[in-house]
């Protein structure tokens, strides 16, 4: 069988989470979700160790509500001592080595004039992206279908910046997923509003591996009771994955929404979560 493409897998991937997180009290076997998804079991492990180098039994529990709401209490622990002092925490990955730099309410205005950005479009174990980087650091990545699509978006978000391909996406996308990750990545150019950016900022002291509900998020940016405009604020990151907002989740152990499809969100989950634990 030939070995299929990285957008292939992840296709596969986003089946298999679909259908364990429908039928998740019954905990399905290999055999049902292989069978599900008319794929052998022998492929359909293959499968899950290549992509994220766990069992499928493994991946099953990384998706449960039981599983989520463990981390949650694990966090409220760790992540006290992690948020102050700027630890990454165990299983040490990118998030406190990328630095985090506003526009300023003049550029906000120019709508990106006089800002070069250098584009590019790669894949990832969740899926392509587009990335955008400028002088300063990366100031778009999304998941998104295709080129034309991802290069649309930029466009839309940057009209009156100069646009011009590059070949550093390939190169941030293959370091923000490689196992290990401690080398160092392109800050991050953020517009947004001052406390949108403040809870960016909290979100990149996060640990990965780690989850954190709205509310708790909220009483870290020093706003208790506000866990309505944290959760807007988490929606609106332009830049996915770097800023991790995928491991905000429900105080019930819900993953809940997210920009690029709940499925994308359980993915990251499961495979950065494979990686550090």
């Amino acid at each position: 069988m030939p070995r299929e493409t990285s957008d292939a897998t992840y296709q596969t991937i986003a089946a298999a989470i679909r259908y364990v997180r429908a039928n998740a009290r019954r905990q399905p076997e290999l055999g049902e979700i292989a069978a599900h998804l008319g794929q052998s079991p022998f492929h359909l492990q293959r499968l899950f160790r290549r992509w994220a180098g766990i069992s499928p039994k493994r991946f099953v529990q990384f998706l449960t509500r039981q599983h989520a709401r463990e981390l949650l209490r694990q966090s409220r622990d760790v992540l006290s001592t992690a948020l102050a002092s700027g630890l990454s925490g165990p299983g040490r990955l990118h998030d406190l080595l990328v630095a985090c730099d506003a526009v300023t309410p003049g550029e906000m205005a120019a709508r990106g004039a006089g800002l070069e950005i250098a584009y590019g479009f790669a894949a990832t174990p969740c899926g392509p992206v587009m990335v955008g980087l400028t002088a300063r650091g990366v100031c778009h990545l999304r998941f998104c279908p295709n080129a034309a699509t991802g290069l649309a978006e930029l466009r839309a978000e940057w009209p009156a910046a100069r646009l011009t391909p590059g070949d550093g996406a390939a190169a941030v996308a293959g370091r923000l997923f490689q196992a290990g990750g401690e080398g160092q990545l392109p800050g991050v150019l953020l517009r947004g509003t001052n406390f949108q950016i403040k809870v960016w900022e909290a979100l990149l002291r996060i640990p990965a591996g780690r989850l954190v509900s709205y509310g708790d998020l909220a009483r870290r940016v020093g706003a208790p009771g506000a866990a309505r405009a944290v959760g807007s604020a988490v929606a609106a990151n332009p830049v996915a994955v770097l800023i991790p907002c995928h491991r905000v989740i429900r105080e019930s152990g819900e993953f809940g929404d997210y920009r690029w499809g709940s499925e994308r969100k359980a993915a990251l989950l499961v495979h950065e979560g494979a990686r550090v634990g």
